[in-house]
């Protein structure tokens, strides 16, 4: 709930400190305020995690004036189990807001004849994929805070390897310079940043 941890090797000392003593949760395991995750490279700030910046920073430094290092985000990845529904929260770009992000997968014990993948953000259906057992692969792509977000599933391994197998999903940001999916985009000039993020699932549990 609440420490610290050294970590040395021979070219750097990493230092962590957290304290999830107050946090609170709505979606999923992942803690939305109430907390801090520190982390501190050869006594330089790498990456503060949660709401509770500036105590954070008062207990380590007697300051909460400490330069913080510009963040840029660039993935997450997030293992689910133990149903069909997944959600979590994600924030697509530094300018963005965060965005409630709900999977959904619907069969025939719901009064369905064909198994449905349904993708809701902020409880707005984006996404609704039908005859899910022969479309287990496809990619769609949505609107949102101003980017084009492309949304990759592949569910292949829950109808066809239960056992041991995950379905994928994946959200992934991009520019709109080039129109098709995931490629390098050769044309950005070379003074300007292109910040892109992605969001990984693994999600395990057969169909039923």
């Amino acid at each position: 709930m609440k420490g610290a941890k050294l970590v040395e090797s021979d070219t750097s000392k990493i230092e962590v400190f957290w304290d999830l003593s107050s946090a609170k949760y709505e979606l999923g395991p992942e803690p939305v305020e109430g907390f801090y995750v520190l982390v501190m490279v050869d006594s330089e700030i790498g990456l503060i995690l949660g709401d509770m910046e500036e105590e954070a920073l008062t207990k380590k430094f007697k300051t909460s004036r400490t330069p913080i290092a510009r963040a840029t985000l660039i993935s997450r990845q997030e293992h689910c189990s133990g149903n069909t529904l997944y959600a979590t929260k994600a924030q697509f770009c530094g300018t963005g807001i965060q965005h409630d992000i709900v999977i959904r997968c619907s069969g025939e014990n719901e009064g369905l004849k064909h198994p449905v993948l349904s993708v809701y953000i902020d409880e707005k259906t984006v996404i609704r994929v039908k005859r899910l057992q022969w479309s287990f692969r496809g990619n769609q792509t949505i609107f949102l805070d101003g980017l084009l977000v492309d949304f990759m599933w592949d569910v292949h391994d829950w109808f066809y390897n239960p056992g041991s197998g995950y379905a994928v999903f994946m959200f992934r940001t991009r520019s709109g310079m080039d129109s098709r999916l995931w490629l390098e985009e050769k044309l950005v000039q070379k003074d300007q940043e292109i910040a892109e993020f992605s969001l990984l699932i693994y999600a395990s549990q057969g169909w039923h």
